[in-house]
């Protein structure tokens, strides 16, 4: 598990890479849920995802072997334009598996970054494997892995950094690869501070696995937050949730969409529905406020589209 001083040293390489986002805020949104809230601006981040933090992270850290081979990693689309830039400016070749129905503009995204983009049907990581095996590339995951994690732990940092009288922070949650970092890294720094995570009631693996007391895959997960529409929660991921994150609530596809369109509305912030998950919790009462609360905001390639049903 990442210690403070990981923590602390991935922070430090990451350094003059990317961005130290913004933390916003907005009276319409603090009279509309009662709250003091202040949102971590993550699209504005490097490829617009916090992504590139754990995925820089890792790739700094490779062997002159590892890099030389390759890296690969499988993604719906925001891990694949951030690898896709995190090898670019770590001088590593990438290639990035993709479904072939991902958001067009993200696979565009990636192969701008200069990534090559395999996409294909059926199952991902079973492709992912195969590809990886018969090139012979070096594998990143793209949540599932202690240098992501850490390198994601940044903003737990940055957060804390910014805001010391935090009482509680929001995080949106796919697989598990930035709550688990930032939960880690608030708690060790302040362990009072609440951590609660939001997911897709389509896509909630991390809500069974803590069910079930260990990582869950479900058959399908499907979201309009196509972000956090991951299908398995991460094995290094698990253990640091079960640790550090005191809750973590479902959000419905009705309530994504909404707060999706309220939050571009009273921000202008062009955000994708999965960096609304937060509002939609707020939306739906899941989560009661009364301290100083921080809301990760992280998007990706918007699919205005989406915001149109």
């Amino acid at each position: 598990m990442p210690t403070l001083d990981d923590i602390r040293q991935a922070a430090r390489e990451l350094e003059g890479r990317i961005h130290r986002t913004p933390m916003l805020t907005s009276s319409a949104l603090n009279e509309r849920f009662g709250a003091d809230l202040v949102l971590k601006a993550e699209l504005f981040q490097k490829t617009g995802s916090f992504k590139v933090r754990g995925l820089l992270t890792k790739l700094l850290r490779l062997t002159a072997a590892a890099r030389e081979r390759g890296v690969i990693t499988v993604s719906a689309g925001n891990a694949a334009g951030a690898l896709a830039w995190a090898a670019r400016n770590a001088g590593v070749p990438a290639t990035v598996v993709m479904a072939k129905t991902a958001v067009p503009a993200k696979i565009d995204a990636a192969r701008g970054y200069g990534a090559t983009v395999e996409l294909v049907e059926g199952d991902l990581m079973a492709q992912y494997e195969r590809i990886k095996d018969e090139r012979q590339l070096t594998g990143v995951h793209p949540f599932d892995d202690e240098d992501v994690i850490t390198g994601h732990a940044s903003l737990g940092l940055e957060l804390l950094a910014e805001r010391p009288d935090l009482g509680t922070v929001l995080v949106p949650v796919g697989g598990g690869g930035l709550i688990s970092g930032v939960a880690t890294a608030v708690k060790l720094v302040k362990p009072e501070i609440r951590v609660i995570g939001i997911e897709p009631e389509q896509a909630d693996v991390v809500s069974r696995s803590l069910e079930a007391g260990e990582p869950q895959k479900l058959p399908t997960a499907r979201s309009i937050a196509d972000g956090l529409a991951a299908p398995v929660c991460g094995t290094r991921n698990f253990p640091l949730i079960q640790q550090y994150v005191d809750q973590v609530v479902r959000v419905s596809e009705e309530a994504l969409l909404e707060a999706t369109r309220l939050v571009m509305s009273r921000t202008k912030l062009a955000l994708e529905p999965a960096a609304a998950a937060p509002f939609a919790a707020l939306l739906a009462g899941s989560i009661q406020l009364d301290d100083v609360t921080a809301a990760v905001v992280s998007g990706g390639n918007l699919d205005v589209s989406k915001l149109m049903l």
